[in-house]
């Protein structure tokens, strides 16, 4: 079996987010390990951590479902494991117009992710990643 690359992973996950910056959001599900964890900060409103495709499935379904129009972006990529991104939404319940960056540490083993943690502090995620600005 050949090994994977770390570059290799980071163009699966660059392909995920060219999707879900059209609004494809089912785009991610294949790349994700059946046994994969997603932590998101608790600063963050619903944070926690949610494990397993079920998991993480009903963590998304509920994010999702909270807004009426949803952009997903990437803006840059670090060292292979970090994703700089930014979201803007419109709120289904409020209709308030909302736009946030954030920042991912992915993990990969072979060709699947097997963690994501998001950070609403950039320079956080980037020291949990051992990398700098």
């Amino acid at each position: 079996m050949r090994e994977v690359t770390s570059h290799e992973n980071m163009e699966a996950v660059r392909g995920v987010y060219a999707r879900w910056e059209r609004g494809d959001f089912t785009a991610s599900l294949p790349l994700f390990d059946a046994d994969s964890t997603l932590v998101i900060d608790l600063s963050i409103p619903d944070g926690g951590t949610f494990v397993g495709s079920d998991g993480i499935r009903s963590y998304m379904s509920r994010f999702l479902d909270a807004w009426e129009s949803l952009t997903i972006a990437a803006e840059s990529f670090k060292g292979g494991v970090v994703v700089i991104g930014r979201f803007i939404g419109r709120g289904a319940a409020s209709g308030a117009d909302v736009q946030a960056n954030f920042t991912q540490v992915i993990t990969m083993q072979k060709d699947k992710v097997t963690q994501v943690k998001l950070f609403q502090s950039r320079a956080d995620a980037l020291e949990a990643a051992g990398l700098q600005e």
